[in-house]
């Protein structure tokens, strides 16, 4: 059994498709299925169901999975820490990132990060923050940047804090309270709002405020990405509570504070089993990049 031969196993059965599974390792198709085959004869086991059209993992093959990507992780370890130990970082490093970050700039961070380990491959991921937490929590992601509720702080991950902030209600240049900067909560009463999908964090903390304030609210719209959000607000559909650091300043927008309203900790968050020397590298450039920006602000 070959670590090449898992890789291959895996790159199948994430495509269902030994096609694109080939063109994803950089090989052509009939040497990867002769691979694949002469492992499943090695084990005496099929790992693939497949026809002309269609390719699905078998029970056998859904068991060996979890097991090879084990193996490879820990050969892609392996090897980073040999590299690590002659001064060089290599492996791969995957990040987590809300979309409404605002106490890192990510892309300027990656950018350097890659300038400086260049052997280092990056995988960046969207999301949120409790499915971040968990994927750090089974190994399955180095690192997130978080936006949590104020005193729901991460568990099971070492985390940092980056930036306490208030959130501000944004409504539409011709909304009955454009006119004003100011607002409690209950102004909001009776509004539709736009915001992040029930459950998920990003939501939790405008969730948390009405309810402490004794309101509740209609959220008629749903999104993950904050440009459909203020666009929605900009057509005078909804009302939205974002980080005002989140909103453009060429938005068309008016934004409000608001002074009972709800607050968010920005969190970096990794693991605190055994982390890599990719993560760590990660992890130490990004406070120390937090730190430059907040010091200038």
């Amino acid at each position: 059994m070959e670590l090449q031969q898992l890789r291959y196993v895996l790159a199948v059965a994430e495509t269902r498709n030994f096609t694109r599974a080939a063109e994803r390792c950089h090989i052509v198709q009939s040497a990867m299925s002769h691979r694949i085959k002469a492992l499943e004869h090695e084990l005496g086991v099929q790992l693939f169901a497949r026809t002309s059209r269609r390719v699905e993992l078998t029970d056998a093959g859904a068991a060996f999975l979890p097991s090879a990507q084990a193996s490879l992780d820990a050969a892609d370890r392996a090897a980073a820490d040999a590299a690590a130990a002659t001064g060089r970082i290599r492996g791969t490093v995957t990040i987590g990132v809300i979309p409404t970050v605002t106490a890192i700039d990510v892309p300027a961070v990656l950018g350097r990060f890659h300038q400086a380990h260049p052997a280092v491959k990056i995988r960046l991921l969207g999301g949120s923050s409790d499915e971040f937490i968990a994927a750090i929590r089974s190994g399955g992601m180095d690192v997130a940047v978080l936006g949590l509720p104020a005193g729901q702080p991460p568990r099971g991950v070492r985390s940092q804090e980056l930036v306490r902030e208030d959130l501000v209600a944004v409504v539409s240049a011709t909304h009955r309270l454009a006119g004003r900067d100011n607002i409690a909560l209950a102004d909001l009463d009776g509004e539709a709002f736009v915001d992040f999908p029930v459950d998920s964090p990003g939501r939790a903390q405008s969730d948390v405020a009405f309810r402490d304030a004794g309101l509740t609210r209609d959220v008629a719209f749903e999104a993950v990405d904050t440009s459909f959000m203020l666009e929605v607000v900009r057509q005078g559909l909804a009302v939205a509570l974002l980080s005002r650091d989140a909103i453009p300043e060429d938005a068309d927008v008016h934004i409000l504070d608001v002074a009972d309203g709800p607050s968010r900790i920005q969190y970096l968050a990794w693991s605190d089993f055994n982390p890599g020397p990719a993560a760590t590298a990660l992890v130490e450039m990004m406070t120390d990049a937090h730190h430059d920006l907040f010091t200038r602000r």
